[in-house]
C-alpha cells in the first residue's frame, strides 16, 4: 500500500552552488571515549560525498551539527574540535573551526575563510533556540549561507531550527546522504518487491507498535525477536517466565495480531529460546526447546529452531527491513540469534535495509556491513518513516525548494 505522503525533495542538482556559501546540516554526533577521541567516524565519512560535491561545483561548504545534549549551554567536552580535525584528515581540505555558530563575528570569519576550504560551525545546541526551533535563531543561522543543504537524516525527525527552520528561509535541498536514505525508504515503502520480510527486535513492544501497524499493510512476513517478543508470546497465551513483558500493551498486541490474521501476514514468534536465571552477561545460558519459558528463567535470545526458521524466510525474500536485535547481542552467550539473522540478511539476494543503532552495531560487529544494500544512518528517523510519518526535515525541504 502506498504511503499517504511523498518523499520527493529537491536535490543538489536543483541548486546553483557556484560562488555560494552553502550551509549544510550534517550529523557529526559521533561517539567519543573518555579523553574525547572519536571512536567511530562513520557519520563524518558519510558526509564526505556531499561536501566534496559542493566543492566540485564551486560552493563553499559551511557545516553545522549538534553533539550530545548540552541543553542550551556551552559544554567544553561537547565542542566540535575533534570532528573538525578528523574531517580535515578525511577530506584532505583545510577545515576552519569556529567557536560559535551565529553572530556577526561568525559571518565575518566565514567571509575571511578560504572559499576552497570547509568551515565548521560550533555545536548548534549550545543555543537553546535550536531544539526550540526558534525563528530568530534560525534567521541567525541562515545569515551564514546563501543556500541550505540538509544532509542529516539522523536529525530529520526533529523540527529543530538547524534542520527545518533554515530550510524555510533559504533555497534548500537534500544532500547526497539524505537523498540516498530517501531513495532506500521509497523502495521499501512504496512498491516493495514480494516476498517482503520485516524483522523487528529490541526491548519494548511499545516502541514498535506503530511500526508493526504500518508494516502489516506492506509485508508478507513479520519476524519478531528480542525483548518485545515476550509480550507477543504472552498475548498468545504462552508462558514467558521472568522475561520482559509490557502487560499494559497486551490488548494493543492482540489487535495487531488480529490485523495480521485479517491481512494474511505471517507473524513468526520465537519457538525456542536461550534463557538465563537473571539478567547478566555472565549468567549461564539455558536452552529452552519450546515456546513456553519456565517460571524461574527469562528469555535473552532466540533459540536454534527459531534461528533456522527466521533465516529460511529471509533467504527467499525480495525485500528485507531489519530494525532491532534478536537478543542481548552485546553478550557472547546471547548473541547467536542476532548473528544468525545478520548472516541471513547479508546472504539475501533481495533488497536489504537495516535501520536502528543496535541493528547497525550488530551487523558491523559481525563484519557484514558491506553485504547490506542500505544501512540507515538514523534510528529514530528510519522508524518514523517506516511508521508512515513524513519527517519534518523532509517536509521543510519540500515546502522550501529552490527559490
Amino acid at each position: 500500500m502506498a504511503p499517504e505522503f511523498s518523499l520527493v525533495t529537491p536535490t543538489l542538482r536543483d541548486l546553483d552552488l557556484k560562488g555560494k556559501r552553502v550551509l549544510v546540516r550534517v550529523d557529526f554526533n559521533v561517539p567519543q571515549d573518555a579523553s574525547g577521541a572519536i571512536t567511530d567516524d562513520t557519520r563524518i565519512r558519510a558526509a564526505l560525498p556531499t561536501i566534496q560535491e559542493i566543492l566540485k561545483q564551486g560552493g563553499h561548504p559551511i557545516l553545522m551539527s549538534h553533539l550530545g545534549r548540552p541543553k542550551g549551554k556551552v559544554v567544553e567536552a561537547l565542542r566540535l574540535v575533534p570532528m573538525g580535525e578528523r574531517l580535515e584528515e578525511l577530506a584532505g581540505v583545510h577545515v576552519t573551526k569556529l567557536d560559535d555558530c551565529i553572530g556577526a563575528g561568525v559571518v565575518a570569519a566565514i567571509a575571511r575563510a578560504d572559499p576552497k576550504g570547509i568551515v565548521l560551525l560550533e555545536n548548534v545546541r549550545f543555543h537553546d533556540g535550536d531544539e526550540k526551533s526558534d525563528v530568530e535563531f534560525a534567521r541567525e543561522l541562515a545569515a551564514n549561507g546563501d543556500v541550505f543543504v540538509n544532509d542529516a537524516f539522523g536529525s530529520s525527525h526533529r523540527d529543530h531550527a538547524s534542520v527545518c527552520g533554515v530550510a524555510r528561509l533559504l533555497p534548500s535541498c537534500a544532500g547526497l546522504l539524505l537523498e540516498r536514505e530517501i531513495a532506500a525508504f521509497k523502495r521499501v515503502l512504496e512498491e516493495p518487491e514480494l516476498p517482503y520480510v520485516a524483522i523487528l527486535g529490541g526491548a519494548k513492544i511499545s516502541d514498535k507498535l506503530a511500526v508493526i501497524d504500518a508494516l502489516l499493510d506492506r509485508v508478507t512476513t513479520l519476524l519478531v525477536g528480542g525483548g518485545m517478543a515476550y509480550t507477543l508470546l504472552a498475548a498468545n497465551g504462552y508462558r514467558v517466565g521472568k522475561s520482559l513483558v509490557q502487560v499494559d500493551q497486551v490488548d494493543a498486541v492482540k489487535r495487531a495480531l488480529a490485523k495480521a490474521a485479517r491481512l494474511k501476514v505471517e507473524v513468526c514468534l520465537p519457538e525456542d529460546h536461550v534463557c538465563a536465571a537473571a539478567f547478566g552477561e555472565h549468567e549461564k545460558a539455558v536452552a529452552v526447546d519450546g515456546p513456553d519459558i519456565p517460571g524461574d528463567l527469562m528469555g535473552l535470545d532466540i533459540g536454534p529452531k527459531t534461528r533456522a526458521k527466521f533465516a529460511s524466510r529471509i533467504r527467499t525474500a525480495k525485500t528485507v527491513v531489519w530494525n532491532g536485535p534478536m537478543g542481548v547481542f552485546e553478550w557472547p552467550s546471547f548473541r547467536d540469534g542476532t548473528a544468525a539473522v545478520g548472516q541471513a540478511v547479508a546472504a539475501c539476494a533481495g533488497y536489504t535495509v537495516i535501520g536502528g543503532g543496535d541493528s547497525v552495531a550488530a551487523i558491523e560487529m559481525l563484519g557484514l556491513a558491506s553485504e547490506i544494500k542500505h544501512i540507515s544512518t538514523g534510528g529514530g528517523a528510519s522508524l518514523e518513516l517506516l511508521e508512515g510519518t513524513l519527517l519534518p526535515g523532509i517536509a521543510a525541504l519540500q515546502r522550501a525548494g529552490p527559490h
